[in-house]
């Protein structure tokens, strides 16, 4: 078992310039403008985060975060550029153009949990979790408040050093997902760091020590207290990263998947099933999209991960309650959005996306005469179609051979398209069970 990491007892290492690899060739000028300024101001100001971490790990950061010791109002006087936000979490953005570099005042060590519950600054559930958490303090107490070893590192533009609070390097030469302080304890504080820890240890190519990963299992349920606005956030994170098949198969081993989706506790059961596999060759396909730099919405995942429980409650509804397949089809799609978005919250432009997805299934089996044209020119033709042809891959039979017609659809003449609309119009009749020709009746004598 890894030994742990004692919040309380923390020794800071300071690596000089000569024995680290970050410099500021790798640092966004605008954050280099952020702690200059403040530095210039009498304040401490440190790059402070991931964006360290990579840059130690060879990566080229993408965003950058500041810590200081200035409160939200003081780095607010040296920025006209600068925003507050948050409620849970006091944050000051600072905006240059498309770029926002985010600065957080060091946090501090709240109080007993019944006495955080009336201070307006901190304050805790009675399972521990954190619902306000602007307490400020030192870099020392910063470090000690930090979630994983490797982002408690801090580097600083007044003498180029990084300061290592929790031997952050070594987890990083390792490859160790290790967390600061109690594992229980922090994931009660943010049940959401249990789903970090997961994204970094797919994002990093590292693994989960056992201590940090052991009580995920029992604490997994702690996701239903996190709001769902949240939830959607980290969504994105976790499957738009170009690491999502690694970070599902993370999630379904400690459980994390159906806390977010619970009308999936049945598919993750048996991995051969086609619901899995479905889920897992649409992963690989997002994966290989984004490391291609390709378009990748979240609508389609999210139509994938609920298809299925889509098609369950259709048949369902086709089964007990006697309606037409389109309004069975209509109000299944309602109400399994209805329960998802409890848990993630759907903005409407992607959930608008989904139900044309699904919609379209539905509509590209009747492709003779002019709805074949007439479906291709629809604005969301290229997403169902590749939904299509996914699920032809794995379940063959009638989505397969669907799926292979609109292929040679797409790359038809206009005549050889009209053919193929008319054929289809054909098969589609032959595949009609003849109407069986009812007998006059006979009026009784």
């Amino acid at each position: 078992m890894t030994v742990g990491v004692d919040a309380k007892t923390l020794t800071p290492i300071v690596i000089p310039r000569a024995e680290h690899n970050v410099t500021r060739k790798e640092i966004s000028d605008n954050a280099l403008k952020v702690l200059y300024r403040l530095n210039g101001a009498g304040y401490q100001a440190y790059l402070v985060g991931g964006c360290v971490r990579d840059i130690m790990m060879g990566q080229h950061p993408k965003d950058f975060d500041v810590a200081t010791n200035a409160t939200p109002e003081q780095i607010k006087q040296q920025f006209k550029n600068c925003r507050l936000i948050g409620r849970r979490f006091r944050l000051a953005h600072i905006v240059f153009g498309r770029e926002v570099i985010e600065v957080a005042t060091f946090r501090g060590h709240h109080n007993s949990a019944k006495q955080n519950t009336q201070d307006p600054l901190g304050n805790q559930t009675d399972e521990g979790q954190l619902t306000r958490d602007n307490v400020f303090g030192t870099i020392d107490e910063d470090a000690q408040r930090r979630d994983f070893t490797f982002n408690a590192m801090y580097y600083s533009v007044a003498d180029f050093s990084v300061t290592d609070f929790a031997n952050g390097r070594s987890a990083i030469k390792n490859r160790i997902v290790e967390l600061i302080g109690d594992p229980a304890t922090r994931y009660r504080e943010d049940p959401v760091r249990m789903l970090r820890a997961v994204r970094f240890a797919a994002k990093l190519d590292m693994h989960i020590s056992e201590r940090t990963g052991s009580p995920i299992f029992n604490l997994a349920g702690l996701l239903s207290n996190i709001p769902a606005a949240r939830l959607f956030e980290e969504y994105l994170k976790l499957f738009l990263s170009g690491k999502a098949l690694k970070t599902f198969e993370l999630m379904d081993h400690y459980d994390l998947f159906t806390p977010l989706f619970p009308q999936l506790g049945q598919v993750l059961q048996n991995h051969e099933d086609r619901e899995y596999q479905f889920i897992r060759q649409v992963l690989i396909n997002t994966d290989n999209r984004i490391n291609n730099q390709q378009r990748v919405t979240p609508a389609f995942l999210l139509a994938v991960f609920l298809w299925y429980p889509l098609e369950e409650q259709f048949q369902k509804l086709l089964n007990e309650s006697g309606l037409q397949p389109h309004d069975a089809f209509n109000i299944a799609m309602s109400e399994v959005l209805s329960q998802q978005i409890q848990r993630i919250m759907i903005p409407k432009r992607f959930s608008t996306a989904m139900r044309e997805i699904w919609q379209l299934q539905q509509r590209l089996p009747k492709r003779f005469g002019r709805r074949a044209q007439q479906l291709i020119n629809h604005p969301r033709f290229r997403a169902a179609y590749d939904f299509l042809l996914l699920r032809g891959e794995i379940e063959g039979g009638d989505a397969l051979e669907i799926a292979q017609w609109w292929t040679e659809y797409q790359d038809a003449s206009p005549e050889v398209r009209k053919k193929m609309a008319n054929s289809s119009r054909h098969s589609n009749n032959r595949r009609r069970a003849p109407r069986r020709k009812r007998k006059p009746s006979t009026p009784d004598a």
